[in-house]
């Protein structure tokens, strides 16, 4: 349990310590106020975290990417210290957030990254602002499509299969965070056991960092609702042409899924895996995952 004493640690004025060269910053867009950090020169990266993470999730691969990029890491609507809206939680939605962050900064062209939730709303950017986009990273994890309602209600015996019932219990209203405010630790400490091969690649101090971003209501709230969401975005992904944007697609434990998913959206795709790595890639293989995404970008 983290006590109110103990939250300061974990605060973006804290943490940013631990990453030289990088900065906070807040920025009004699409009628909300977003929380980013940004560091380096160089071409601009957008890396775009997702759950149960903030953009601390991107802390080992930062300072590498640093020393090429102008890397801006963000909280996305509903995360860290962003606002927490009652609403707008389509990933369309989110990548205009991601987009007004982009025209204040007034840049011109970027590469975008995103793991998870995050992937999801990079490729939306992608698909809806692919003038700006160079070239798009995609980690673990495909936009929401109708092969969603395939996913079972019920664990499959004998199956090797992790069943992913926090994508349902995160579809209801008001009940999870009476459930879970002061608790949401219990739910990362399993998340992370059951999505990592290495249960040891993540310290207690990153499980804390992700705790006391998400341990109040509206946190909870909010997270939930990037997963309410998903009706909405199934129907968004109908109306997209199909991608054209050179894509680059990582996966660990995600990877089957990625392969399957990819080359239906995107024409201009390619596919990595990471051997010996769950769901959290950044976490558990970020030298493996921070080589490959230079290579794409680089080439």
């Amino acid at each position: 349990m983290i006590t109110k004493e103990m939250y300061m640690q974990y605060s973006d004025e804290e943490l940013i310590k631990l990453l030289p060269n990088f900065n906070n910053h807040f920025i009004n867009v699409n009628g909300i106020q977003l929380h980013y950090v940004i560091g380096g020169q160089g071409d601009p990266l957008v890396l775009i975290p997702g759950y149960p993470e903030t953009w601390w999730a991107y802390n080992k691969v930062m300072p590498i990417l640093i020393k090429k990029y102008r890397v801006i890491v963000i909280d996305i609507r509903g995360m860290g210290s962003s606002d927490k809206p009652f609403e707008g939680y389509d990933k369309r939605n989110m990548a205009k957030d991601v987009f007004e962050l982009v025209q204040h900064l007034g840049l011109k062209r970027i590469s975008i990254a995103g793991h998870d939730i995050g992937a999801h709303v990079a490729f939306s950017f992608a698909v809806n602002y692919s003038d700006i986009v160079a070239k798009l990273i995609m980690l673990d994890t495909p936009h929401p499509d109708e092969g969603m309602y395939q996913l079972p209600m019920l664990p499959i015996l004998g199956a090797n299969y992790l069943y992913p019932w926090w994508l349902s219990f995160n579809q209801v209203k008001e009940l999870p965070e009476r459930l879970l405010e002061g608790r949401m630790d219990v739910v990362i400490e399993w998340l992370f056991n059951h999505l990592l091969k290495d249960v040891n690649s993540i310290s207690d101090f990153h499980k804390s960092v992700y705790a006391a971003a998400y341990n109040n209501k509206d946190a909870i709230r909010a997270s939930n609702g990037w997963y309410q969401a998903f009706p909405q975005d199934i129907q968004d992904m109908k109306t997209y042409n199909k991608l054209s944007v050179p894509t680059l697609g990582i996966g660990g434990s995600g990877y089957d899924m990625l392969a399957m998913s990819l080359p239906k959206m995107i024409s201009n795709v390619k596919l990595k895996k990471i051997e010996n790595s769950g769901h959290f890639l950044l976490t558990e293989k970020p030298t493996e995952t921070v080589e490959l995404m230079i290579d794409f970008l680089e080439h």
